[in-house]
């Protein structure tokens, strides 16, 4: 049974805990499989406590997600990556040249949750000019045409433009001040 603390620790940190795990897998598809199988592997480690205590939890994570992905002998390796083998169905197994999953980029995935939470935060900041740029872009997202969206809006089509590069401006700093690379 977790500590509360350790429990606490899990909960605050899991979106870190799963950008981390992105990063250091490169966006790999199987990101998120290490990512959970190293928190509960993490969660019945004997030094827990400690390391929760000690502010030493992350960078502990953070080598036991580097060593399951990165390594041919881990635990995680063994268990879910074992090349070559092909587990068919009852007691038949069939020999099969291994052929490689197309790559998946969840690097855009986590990329777009950021952007898209960002712009969430900023129609709700309660400025009403963080608002008016997040709105038009979201609009100019939609339609991705400055006069067809000065058309609807009855803004002008500059001052749509404008916005929409603050915008741009703005998410990015927002990212870069989060240490999210896009």
């Amino acid at each position: 049974m977790l500590s509360k603390t350790v429990e606490t620790f899990l909960s605050e940190y899991y979106d870190e805990i799963v950008i981390m795990s992105s990063k250091i897998c490169k966006g790999h598809r199987d990101h998120l499989d290490v990512a959970h199988y190293c928190i509960a592997d993490f969660a019945e480690h004997k030094r827990v406590e400690e390391l929760v205590n000690k502010g030493e939890a992350m960078r502990f994570l953070s080598g036991m997600i580097h060593r399951s992905f990165n390594s041919s002998t881990s635990p995680y390796h063994k268990l879910y990556r074992q090349s070559g083998r092909v587990h068919a169905s009852g007691s038949q197994v069939e020999s099969k040249k291994h052929i490689p999953d197309e790559e998946y980029d969840h690097g855009i995935d986590t990329a777009t949750e950021a952007i898209l939470g960002v712009l969430e935060e900023m129609k709700l900041s309660g400025d009403k000019d963080i608002w008016y740029m997040a709105v038009l872009f979201e609009m100019w997202m939609d339609t991705e045409n400055y006069s067809e969206l000065s058309r609807k809006t009855l803004i002008p089509r500059t001052s749509i433009s404008q916005a929409v590069q603050q915008c741009k401006e703005y998410v990015k700093q927002e990212l870069k001040n989060r240490n999210i690379d896009i």
